[in-house]
């Protein structure tokens, strides 16, 4: 059965920011190519990697990985918020069928998810959702995190999965490429933080006031009022050829340490991609449908957008 990606960068940014030029029209039409690539392919099943930004998915319970039979927005920067249209029974089957292949994989009834999941869903699948999705939350800020090799069984294991149950299988895949926001570590950080990464639940205002921050000060940025850490187009383009060329055990040596070096301390995100495209791999060769980048310079990101569907019919 044919299965396929749609990877979509996110950002707090997006239609908060002007990035400048034509860029922002140019992502609009590139989301529209891969809207028209879903509407082809109509999938059956649609499996949603992403992360969390410490929103939903917390020290209470840190965990590498994690399957959302039912879940809910926490609607920050416009996004879904509150019960989300999920396929829960398929959810289920999909968590026992990569149990079974030794991906230890947790199980939500309740899942919290922010942007990093919901705003490639909300952009792709409308909103409201227009299709069930099946959340896949991806640890890329928790540290410590798992070696990427892991990463990649785990998404060979849904591909697996996904064969297995012989529907049309999309999976999408959110996440940042190279970008340097500041980010909360546990350790050495002081007790108040702390409780925040154990326990957060921010009233709408709190909530909204910590996310004009965040895009006051990317507006600073864009200004040319503030620094930022550049991207690094280099290192976006070394991961966007890789998932080109269907070959992920490319990323199995890949150090932790050095994928923060390189892209930035929110680069892990792309841990997301990695598992989807490993996922669309499972079923063999593949093959580009949309392929986008721009080096976001006033967003202080790269950002892709790409879409791939299997050859095997």
């Amino acid at each position: 059965m044919t299965l396929a990606v749609a990877a979509l960068s996110h950002a707090p940014s997006f239609g908060n920011v002007d990035p400048g030029g034509s860029t922002f029209a140019e992502i609009n039409a590139a989301i529209d190519e891969v809207k028209e690539f879903i509407e082809d392919f109509d999938p059956e099943v649609v499996v949603t990697f992403g992360p969390d930004h410490f929103n939903g998915q917390l020290y209470s319970m840190i965990t590498p990985w994690a399957v959302g039979a039912q879940a809910e927005g926490v609607g920050d920067y416009g996004t879904t918020a509150g019960p989300i249209l999920t396929d829960a029974e398929t959810a289920r089957t999909l968590h026992a069928l990569v149990l079974e292949q030794g991906i230890e994989i947790g199980r939500s009834e309740r899942m919290k998810v922010d942007h990093g999941v919901m705003q490639p869903v909300d952009f792709l699948l409308g909103q409201p959702a227009t299709r069930p999705i099946i959340p896949v939350f991806v640890n890329s800020l928790g540290i410590p995190l798992t070696p990427m090799y892991r990463v990649r069984e785990m998404g060979e294991a849904f591909g697996r999965a996904a064969l297995e149950l012989g529907r049309r299988t999309l999976f999408i895949a959110s996440g940042g490429i190279s970008h340097n926001p500041p980010i909360p570590r546990w350790e050495g950080a002081p007790g108040t933080l702390q409780e925040r990464l154990i326990a957060y639940a921010p009233t709408r205002e709190e909530r909204q006031a910590r996310e004009q921050m965040i895009v006051t000060g990317i507006q600073a940025i864009a200004d040319g009022k503030a620094p930022s850490d550049p991207l690094n187009e280099e290192w976006d383009t070394l991961l966007l050829d890789t998932f080109r060329s269907g070959d992920l055990k490319q990323v199995d040596p890949w150090a932790n340490d050095w994928f923060i070096a390189e892209g930035g301390s929110a680069a892990h995100e792309m841990r997301s991609w990695i598992a989807a495209y490993a996922a669309l791999s499972a079923a063999g060769s593949y093959e580009m449908a949309v392929d986008h980048y721009w080096a976001v310079e006033t967003w202080g990101a790269g950002f892709g957008c790409q879409a791939a569907v299997s050859t095997r019919r």
